[in-house]
């Protein structure tokens, strides 16, 4: 019977993702079709267990045991408490997944992993890095295949005098602005981030910020640049702006790097977005 819950449990709340469209604040919706294919699996082996578990009961009043039937009954009585485990570990994610709230990643992450210019390396694990500010996705392709790709972004992006980051190309532009800052000097940029204020900052100065999701939330980054109001401003960390300016370079201390920034030229305060997560388009 429990097997029976659990697997109508995990059915219930892979269709409920997907109805919603809550799916999209764990994995990079490329990806969605596994875990949708997931919701028929779970739900043939939901129907399975029950028609097992309907036989079992219809036969069991045709087997009787002699109280000295042969069998250690004693391996039974010492795994009930493995059984108890083993439910415990599947029910877990089970019900919080159905009765918590989903909560997204927000400034307070940035400041408990630590802003830096670098990844932030997890055992070597080249997909458990979590990236800071400038994206780099040369850990996903083979050499060639990603210079390729960077040559053809870089031809993409560069090629007007304008260039504004939304949902379909926030990673991508941003991580060519990086890597060619030369090539978008003075041009025009339009990004929205929420705030967060960083090390060393003028009182005009703050980075914008977006999530941005590689393949699922495990290896989600931190992503965007620090953007120079031509006045004092005094927004909170986690309120989103859009900003319009042009774009240059300044040497950032705390990083001991030159980076890109913004010369704010127009801004504005915007509402979180339903979906505040910036997705790696391939």
């Amino acid at each position: 019977m429990f097997r029976i819950i659990i697997l109508f449990g995990f059915t219930y709340l892979f269709l409920h993702l997907h109805l919603t469209g809550d799916i999209s604040q764990y994995i990079n919706m490329k990806y969605s079709y596994l875990s949708f294919t997931m919701i028929f699996v779970l739900g043939f082996l939901t129907v399975y267990q029950i028609i097992k578990w309907n036989n079992e009961g219809n036969h069991k009043h045709e087997h009787h045991h002699d109280i000295d039937c042969g069998h250690d009954h004693s391996n039974d009585e010492n795994t009930w408490y493995k059984k108890v485990v083993v439910y415990g570990l599947l029910l877990f994610p089970l019900v919080t997944g159905i009765f918590l709230p989903i909560a997204t990643l927000d400034s307070n992450i940035v400041k408990a992993k630590g802003f830096h210019f670098a990844e932030i390396d997890n055992d070597k694990d080249q997909y458990a890095n979590h990236q800071i500010l400038r994206p780099n996705t040369s850990l996903y392709y083979g050499s060639d295949e990603y210079r390729k790709m960077l040559a053809s972004d870089l031809k993409k992006y560069s090629a007007k005098n304008s260039l504004y980051l939304d949902d379909s190309n926030y990673l991508r532009a941003l991580e060519t602005i990086y890597n060619y800052p030369g090539n978008f000097t003075n041009k025009q940029v339009s990004i929205e981030g929420f705030v967060y204020h960083g090390d060393s900052l003028k009182k005009s100065q703050l980075f914008l910020f977006r999530f941005g999701i590689i393949h699922c939330i495990a290896d989600a980054g931190v992503f965007g640049m620090m953007v120079d109001f031509p006045q004092d401003v005094s927004y909170n960390d986690d309120e989103w702006i859009r900003a319009e300016g042009t774009l240059s370079t300044i040497y950032y201390q705390p990083f001991k790097q030159t980076i890109p920034y913004l010369k704010v030229t127009k801004w504005q305060k915007v509402d979180k977005p339903k979906n505040p997560y910036a997705y790696r388009k391939y």
